[in-house]
């Protein structure tokens, strides 16, 4: 299933501000959170990307994207019906093929040569059906993400059939409808913020936007029950800029994934001897 374009939703009123805050990459150059995140899906080899953004932030989104924005489309949201509907406003550029779906808050680090989003668009590709990256995730962060139920495949230790997709479960909910063989104790499969996705799921939130709001993954619960659907646990951390602290955790994972570690980690060091002194 060959994937050529993505989308990147960044339309949320809390956190439209949060692509074009400034980190220094892995190769130690600053940019944007946006020009990070699009270098990655560039470099996975997709070429079309679709941004979604409140109206008005357009200018600003081309201007932090750099020279990949002639890469991309920007897109207003121009009324907060869901997430399914920023989603369903990439859905002409997208039409009837396969797309990439990613956060605008979200930043990566593989521990692989082969960035997280790569992994994903090769496991698609292999299974050819959407395909979903997860994380192990404790139950104290439920809260903050959507996660899956399921089994793994047979023969794979990174892969899982999706049964169930429950946004934001409460820990008790969780552990009714969520639990998966093998994970440690009080931890699931939460999402990754990026996903390969099959034209269905347009379908399903042109669908559910008739009533005038649409959820994703409640498009996604369908998704799981009309087609095969996998979670692939990729080789890689997700890093939420939106998070308490969440910059700077993701500059400290973004600089130690990188060409400078030893120059963060004497950073690290001696700002630690700094504050006992």
């Amino acid at each position: 299933m060959k994937v050529a374009k993505a989308v990147i939703t960044a339309a949320g009123k809390n956190q439209r501000m949060l692509p074009l805050q400034t980190l220094v990459d892995c190769d130690g150059v600053s940019k944007s959170a946006l020009a990070i995140l699009a270098g990655e899906i560039v470099g996975a080899g997709i070429g079309e990307i679709a941004v979604i953004v409140c109206p008005g932030d357009e200018a600003a989104y081309a201007a932090a994207a750099g020279p990949l924005a002639r890469q991309m489309r920007f897109i207003p949201q121009t009324e907060a019906l869901g997430y399914g509907h920023a989603v369903h406003c990439a859905a002409a550029v997208t039409g009837s093929d396969p797309f990439l779906l990613m956060v605008g808050d979200h930043l990566y680090t593989s521990r692989t040569e082969t960035s997280c989003t790569a992994q994903l668009l090769a496991s698609a590709d292999a299974g050819h059906c959407a395909v979903s990256a997860v994380q192990a995730t404790h139950e104290s962060k439920l809260p903050y993400y959507g996660c899956i139920g399921g089994r793994r495949v047979p023969g794979s230790d990174r892969l899982y059939e999706i049964e169930t997709v429950i946004e934001k479960p409460t820990p008790t909910e969780a552990e009714q409808k969520l639990v998966v063989p093998g994970l440690r104790a009080g931890n699931y499969l939460c999402f990754f913020g990026m996903h390969v996705l099959t034209p269905s799921v347009m379908h399903i939130l042109g669908r559910q936007l008739t009533d005038g709001h649409a959820d994703l993954s409640v498009a996604l619960a369908e998704t799981a029950r009309r087609e095969r659907y996998l979670a692939h646990e990729l080789q890689g951390r997700r890093h939420d800029i939106d998070r308490h602290y969440g910059l700077l955790s993701t500059q400290l994972a973004l600089g130690l994934a990188g060409k400078d570690r030893d120059e963060v980690l004497t950073l690290i060091v001696e700002s630690l001897v700094q504050s006992q002194s």
